[in-house]
């Protein structure tokens, strides 16, 4: 496998001035929900509010100058446009952000803010009008995951797990199309071979699960989900054979519970995280991965990009 440690150290030296080193949180009052020591990498904290600065600044980085001057465009379903429209501000390029429908408007927002242009289709259209968008303005595509640059960038985060908490048992992350779980899992397994990864993903969309199962990528069909930032249909035809190679498992969890871990996070936890970055505390709410009192688990939380709007549905949910 080409993918390794290296890419993602040499990723870390590359991206280093441009990104923070968020910090990773012990969270006692969450233990008695969750059975576990809980601990979480707080990436809700990076500076445009996701991890996905990471692997997006490592890509623009890696690109020719000449390349960069044509501008670049990106499908995404927020927090990978955000971040590639802060990294094209920095480097002083154009972006066009391509955003299925579906996007909360503060993603949307954020986005504008940045001076990038955005175009709206259907989720399962983005990456088709992407292609068109590219083909029409000459523009580099920067895909949000399938591409090793970003998964290197991505893994990045999984270094400063191991780095900060050494003795972590197991490390849990969201999971769409496998650009993060296939860095962290690459970072933490050299690292601390005995540490447990694995990735939580929409029950509704279960494309890990299926194809795991089948032992080769397969689509699953296009459904909504709570988790917005999570919307892949198909792994990433690169990310897939490393996580198969080295994730412990992948638990596909119900939009309630997701909702529930995020109430339990902000009410409990006192962190504001999106309902994406909460799955990995609702696979252990679910009783999806296992656990012990003893552990030390680590939940990756992806992205804190969420508005007010998406606040108020939790009144109601039970923790």
């Amino acid at each position: 496998m080409s993918f390794t440690l290296e890419n993602i150290q040499q990723a870390r030296a590359r991206i280093a001035p441009y990104i923070l080193q968020t910090p990773l949180l012990r969270l006692p009052a969450l233990d008695p929900y969750l059975g576990c020591q809980v601990y979480v990498k707080a990436e809700c904290m990076q500076i445009t509010g996701a991890f996905k600065l990471r692997g997006a600044m490592n890509k623009m980085l890696s690109l020719p100058r000449e390349q960069l001057e044509q501008g670049v465009a990106a499908a995404s379903s927020g927090n990978h446009g955000r971040a590639l429209s802060y990294a094209a501000k920095m480097l002083g390029v154009r972006a066009t952000i391509i955003m299925p429908d579906t996007a909360p408007p503060v993603k949307l927002d954020a986005i504008r803010e940045l001076g990038a242009e955005i175009v709206q289709c259907a989720p399962q259209d983005r990456y088709a009008t992407a292609d068109r968008v590219c083909a029409e303005q000459g523009s580099v595509l920067v895909p949000p995951f399938n591409d090793e640059d970003i998964m290197a960038g991505q893994g990045t985060a999984g270094l400063e797990i191991v780095e900060r908490c050494p003795e972590v048992d197991t490390v849990i992350v969201p999971l769409s199309g496998g650009g993060l779980l296939g860095g962290v899992s690459t970072a933490v397994k050299a690292l601390s071979p005995n540490t447990k990864v694995y990735g939580a993903e929409p029950a509704p969309l279960p494309r890990y699960s299926a194809s795991l199962a089948q032992g080769e990528p397969v689509t699953v069909p296009q459904q909504p989900t709570i988790a917005d930032a999570l919307i892949g249909n198909r792994p990433g035809s690169l990310c897939f054979p490393v996580i198969q190679a080295h994730v412990d498992g992948v638990a596909a969890v119900d939009d309630p519970v997701t909702l529930r871990a995020m109430k339990l996070l902000l009410t409990q936890g006192k962190l504001l995280a999106e309902p994406s970055s909460c799955i990995g505390i609702g696979a252990v709410l679910q009783g999806l991965i296992p656990v012990s009192p003893e552990d030390k688990v680590c939940f990756l939380l992806s992205g804190g990009n969420v508005g007010l709007e998406q606040l108020r549905i939790l009144e109601d949910i039970p923790l």
